[in-house]
């Protein structure tokens, strides 16, 4: 999870007749996302239709005057959204990384999320977003081990210059607009030095 920015509302007028789904709206979230699932930063629409995401949760008993709120809104793949479901808890609220910082509560190291500092926000939205269900453990290693792998070759050339242009190649995948790119700036951050 990495920090996001969502922008003003394209169409307000959709969430003013009830239409928190409107595509100008979602495609607003998807490009503010990089179509990337705003919990496990996998990129969506590719292989599934992503959910417009309610971070407090539509239902009855819990915040439905948000459901039409631009605010609450956000971008999910369908495990993420079902995951979370309409569980919310005021105490300990999911980390919202349109609001904040993921960074300051998670740490990625290997294949696994892991909260920062005890944080109880952290261990909670890891725990039911299932952020280290298998699929996503295995879509990690996959990516690390490409990381590693072209680490390698880099470091096996005797070139300066082609070693410094590769390993600059490299941190592009760690921008915000690649997949999975928390878990790559942390593995690069350890093993590029």
């Amino acid at each position: 999870m990495i920090r996001l920015y969502r922008p003003d509302c394209p169409h307000p007028a959709a969430l003013t007749s009830n239409d928190y789904k409107h595509h100008i709206n979602k495609a607003a979230l998807r490009d503010a996302n990089h179509d990337k699932c705003m919990y496990c930063e996998c990129k969506i629409s590719h292989i599934d239709f992503a959910h417009v995401e309610h971070i407090k949760p539509k239902a009855k008993d819990k915040y439905p005057e948000l459901k039409f709120v631009w605010d609450n809104l956000g971008y999910a793949c369908p495990k993420c959204n079902n995951s979370k479901s309409d569980k919310y808890y005021e105490d300990t609220p999911y980390i919202n990384p349109y609001s904040e910082d993921p960074e300051q509560y998670l740490l990625a190291y290997g294949t696994y999320l892991f909260s920062k500092n005890g944080s109880e926000r952290g261990d909670i939205t890891i725990k039911d977003l299932q952020l280290n269900r298998p699929e996503l453990l295995e879509k990690r290693e996959i990516k690390i081990n490409e990381f590693k792998r072209a680490i390698d070759a880099c470091y096996r050339t005797n070139s300066q210059p082609l070693r410094e242009a590769a390993l600059a190649e490299l941190q592009k995948e760690a921008d915000t607009d690649k997949e999975l790119s928390l878990f790559v700036k942390s593995f690069l951050r350890l093993n590029a030095a």
